[in-house]
């Protein structure tokens, strides 16, 4: 999508502070940090949500999962982390692109808000 934010950043187009990339996922940290270490973790492939997600989108869903774990142990937060994404504007979803939140370095309360 080209006035999509994270698609330009996946795309090298705009500049992220990058923490974890292969073909498929990047992960980079977020500009507005809810926590010590909070990074975004998303497809290079545009989706916009994950209910947006198909049976075809299931490697890619465990693919963002597993990127959340090594960016946690890049972080350095791999013993103590949350993921979490919004699903929608209600939810607070503020980029229609999935992308989920890695947050850690700090005690996380519940429920989460």
């Amino acid at each position: 999508m080209a006035d999509c934010i994270f698609c330009k950043i996946a795309a090298g187009e705009v500049n992220a502070k990058v923490v974890y990339e292969d073909a498929d996922t990047l992960a980079f940290l977020d500009l507005n940090p809810q926590a010590p270490a909070h990074a975004l973790i998303i497809p290079r492939r545009h989706l916009p949500r994950l209910a947006a997600a198909e049976d075809i989108d299931a490697g890619l869903l465990g693919k963002l999962q597993l990127t959340a774990v090594k960016t946690a142990k890049l972080l350095k937060i791999e013993t103590a982390f949350r993921l979490v994404t919004n699903n929608g504007k209600a939810a607070g979803q503020s980029v229609d692109h999935l992308h989920y939140h890695l947050l850690g370095g700090r005690k996380l309360l519940w429920p989460p808000g």
